[in-house]
């Protein structure tokens, strides 16, 4: 298929307008197809040639301004329409369309467990194209008048209020000027909860068989929903551009979220059926929270060409967390985004498919390009700049400068030259030179102390600098300082230093020096940091004495980036963990600690010592589930909840698993939702400790969506050659009719390959590399995505898997999204091998 070049998309946009779509969409006519009638009304500013979007089924009819065009012109996905005269004209076209089964376009999924159906839209980048014919690209804004006809018993919600007219016919209040990919229906037999607020219809909606996990945490939603909304209308001039804001969890959904005015749509996940932390609650609030960051930046002002999507994403990213945290009782989200997200930014700056946070239009030359850079670099990082930017010129200015921009851009397209304008009007700063050397480079900084003691006590702080081949940024930071309080054993804080590094050169202090010195304390800035030998002592031994989380998840931090630069021990982060996490309060650090150390330390960077590592991890939990036992602490309950599933992932005997399973519990609590019992059954399918029986009876005690992904993953998991050859069949079936969704895909993927069973998993490590390219092919993005992420086979940390990735890439020719992800994969298998080998010399 044809991708949209940029200069097609400038040539389009010079020669025609927008000004409404009229969509019919019929979704009674089976569950393999829908129809699609849409009349498109644009005119031209000289005559010319052109062409519009459709992916279809099968194209009936088209007429332009009355005359009829024929539909085998359609080439791929584009039919030509040419000959256009100056004004105005009116595109009538008539097409059955495909369900999808992978989230793009108009996703279809039935609920095994009460048989319902339900359709939504993802419209993103170019996958309009597959429910209506489209101009598709972002600056041709139009109004969109939506109809649907649906079975009697759905409910359809659109980007506006719908109105139901009879005989499943649904009508969409025409929106405001939004671009094609913002586009959006959900139609479903929905429960919904709805309420008012600030005038407006606020609504939440689910599958029916969700409603009871819905309505127990829907005054939790609604609740973060209208105090994020309030303080968005306190920081922003421009009130809430839409009618109504509705925010539907769908089934099956590729993203987090999608932020599609006045019709947001989450992955369903975030509608808990088992128990969660607290920090996976404020989890779902920041999502909840840049979604509608989205409705201003995003979907007000929208971006010109895909080259700024970090526009988009960056500005909803760090919004997200800002306003939680303000508006909210989850007031300490900047810890959980340095524990969680800042790794994922700077994993992905170091790896050979970096970019920079803002690229330029020659970087983005099609949509296919474009579609790749939606990673840690358009949110994490860009979310850090902007982060530090706020932190370099102050928030009052940096606000000033937004709400700018939206007044001279609302309901049109902006581009990052436009964004620096508005911001340069509100400040003296020089923005521009700012966004050269934080947005236009790639590469992550690395400060490092240099501290020298005199005889009188004295002593000075120099701070070095080095980046990569773009060189290094300007920060702003806080350097913190500590001293050992000894009757406590905590570390106490002194008044902190505020430096410009490059810039104000060595400090000179008086008085001894601090035992603890901290680069970038409060995570203001965008850098890896490193500790002088006596910092670095302290830290090792008062880490949890620390009074501050978010100076905590620095510390920790630093330590991930040493381990991954082969600069610390893996099995000294463990032993880190183990004297430290006992004793942690905040369940993100908790959280991001275990994470790195179960997926990177255990099964990546210690081969030879896998099983010890495991132990440890058990041994950790064990130690925090002693620590939370008893009525005393019922508000630890997520500290409880974290360390029984951190003890269930690494546990390598199935003992204790088992009882628990067979208990219903356990000991000391908590009961076993349907989470914890899938989760245990798939560690002990991994160890070979369950039978498909077993797996089976599990499944029909929870027939769920849920329930099916989890016996897919238990049944991939088993160590037996029948077991491994039917997920691997499952997983490289490309017939429509059989092929699994990206959500089964993933589970069975996930399953599949377990660090236990290297000796029959290594044939289908060689397979990989030779059948994924064409399940890629021909399934899609979303898929070859996936089969990329979670299909790679990544217990493999060997130089023959690395040969056979990179002949790979050299002879198949992946498609672009599989190239991205084979390619980034391929990096971190070097450098867990170089983390292998630099752990062997120590």
């Amino acid at each position: 298929m044809p991708q949209l070049q940029r200069d097609e998309a400038q040539t389009r946009a010079r020669l025609i307008d927008v000004h409404r779509y009229e969509v019919a969409l019929d979704l009674t006519q089976g569950e393999e197809r829908f129809g699609s009638r849409t009349v498109i009304h644009f005119t031209a500013r000289t005559g010319g040639d052109t062409f519009v979007e459709l992916k279809p089924a099968e194209l009936h009819s088209v007429t332009l301004d009355g005359h009829p065009l024929d539909p085998a012109a359609l080439d791929d996905n584009r039919l030509p329409l040419t000959g256009l005269t100056p004004g105005a004209h009116e595109l009538r076209l008539d097409a059955t369309m495909r369900y999808s089964r992978t989230g793009e376009g108009m996703h279809r999924f039935t609920d095994p467990a009460d048989g319902e159906s339900y359709v939504y839209t993802q419209l993103f980048m170019e996958d309009v194209q597959r429910v209506f014919a489209a101009f598709d690209q972002p600056d041709l804004k139009a109004v969109f008048a939506l109809s649907v006809t649906a079975p009697e018993d759905w409910t359809v919600l659109a980007n506006g209020i719908t109105e139901h007219l009879g005989e499943g016919r649904w009508q969409a209040a025409p929106t405001p000027l939004i671009s094609t990919y913002l586009v959006a229906v959900a139609a479903g037999p929905w429960h919904s909860v709805r309420t008012e607020h600030a005038g407006l219809p606020f609504g939440i909606h689910c599958r029916r068989s969700l409603a009871p996990h819905l309505d127990a945490d829907a005054e939790e939603i609604l609740d973060l929903t209208r105090r994020c909304y309030d303080r968005y209308h306190e920081i922003f001039e421009e009130p809430y551009p839409f009618d109504s804001y509705d925010q539907a969890f769908v089934p099956e959904f590729n993203a987090g979220a999608m932020e599609n005015p006045g019709l947001v749509t989450f992955r369903d996940e975030f509608v808990y059926r088992s128990a969660v932390t607290d920090t996976e609650r404020q989890t779902r609030g920041v999502v909840i929270a840049h979604e509608m960051a989205h409705m201003w930046f995003g979907d007000l002002v929208t971006l010109q060409w895909w080259d700024d999507i970090w526009l988009n994403e960056s500005f909803a990213e760090y919004m997200g967390y800002q306003v939680l945290a303000e508006a909210t009782r989850f007031t300490d989200t900047w810890t959980d985004f340095a524990v969680a997200r800042k790794g994922w930014g700077y994993d992905a700056d170091q790896r050979p498919s970096t970019h920079p946070v803002a690229p330029t239009p020659a970087d983005v030359p099609d949509t296919a390009s474009a579609l790749l850079n939606f990673d840690g670099i358009s949110y994490a990082k860009g979310a850090s700049a902007l982060r530090q930017l706020v932190a370099w010129m102050g928030e009052k200015d940096f606000l000033t400068g937004i709400n700018d921009h939206f007044a001279r851009h609302r309901f049109g397209n902006a581009t990052l030259a436009d964004f620096l304008d508005s911001l340069a009007r509100a400040t003296d700063r020089d923005v521009h030179a700012w966004a050269a050397r934080w947005l236009r480079t790639t590469g992550v900084d690395t400060l490092t102390p240099v501290v020298e003691e005199a005889a009188d006590g004295n002593w000075t702080l120099t701070v070095e600098q080095t980046g990569s081949t773009d060189g290094t940024r300007p920060h702003r930071l806080t350097i913190g300082l500590y001293d050992h309080d000894h009757t406590t054993g905590h570390l106490v804080p002194r008044t902190p230093l505020t430096r410009d590094v490059p810039g104000d050169g060595t400090h000179r202090a008086t008085g001894g020096r601090p035992a603890l010195l901290l680069l970038n304390d409060q995570d203001l800035t965008y850098a890896k940091v490193r500790l002088d030998p006596v910092s670095w002592s302290t830290a090792l031994g008062a880490l949890s004495g620390l009074p501050d989380p978010l100076t905590r998840a620095v510390v920790w931090n630093a330590a991930r980036d040493m381990v991954r630069d082969g600069e610390l021990a893996p099995t000294a982060y463990l032993d880190a963990a183990r004297a430290h996490l006992p004793h942690e309060t905040d369940l993100a650090l908790v959280q991001g600690v275990l994470a790195f150390a179960r997926t990177q330390i255990a099964d990546h960077y210690l081969p030879a010592g896998r099983h010890t590592a495991l132990t440890t991890l058990t041994a950790l939990s064990r130690d925090i589930l002693r620590r939370t036992e008893g009525p005393e602490h019922a508000t630890t309950t997520g500290l409880r909840l974290t360390a029984v599933r951190a003890f269930i992932d690494s546990a390598t005997t199935p003992e204790s698993l088992q009882d628990w399973l067979d208990d219903g519990a356990v000991p000391g609590g908590p009961r076993l939702d349907p989470e914890l019992r899938w989760r245990l059954l798939a560690r002990l399918a991994t160890l070979g400790a369950t039978t498909p029986d077993t797996i089976d009876a599990e499944l029909a005690r929870d027939p769920s969506a849920t329930g099916r992904e989890g016996a897919a993953r238990c049944h991939a998991a088993l160590p037996d050659p029948a077991a491994k050859q039917a997920a691997w069949n499952a997983l490289f079936t490309t017939d429509g009719e059989t092929a699994l969704s990206t959500y089964l895909f993933t589970a069975t993927a996930t399953g599949f390959w377990a660090p236990e069973q290297l000796a029959l998993l290594r044939p289908y490590a060689d397979r990989y590399f030779t059948e994924v390219p064409a399940l890629a092919a021909a399934r899609g993005p979303a898929l070859a995505t996936a089969a990329g992420r979670y299909a790679f086979p990544t217990p493999f940390v060997d130089d023959h898997t690395l040969a056979l990735g990179q002949a790979c890439l050299t002879d198949r020719d992946p498609t672009p999204a599989l190239r991205r992800k084979l390619t980034d994969q391929l990096d971190d298998l070097r450098r867990a091998l170089r983390v292998r080998a630099a752990a062997a010399r120590t």
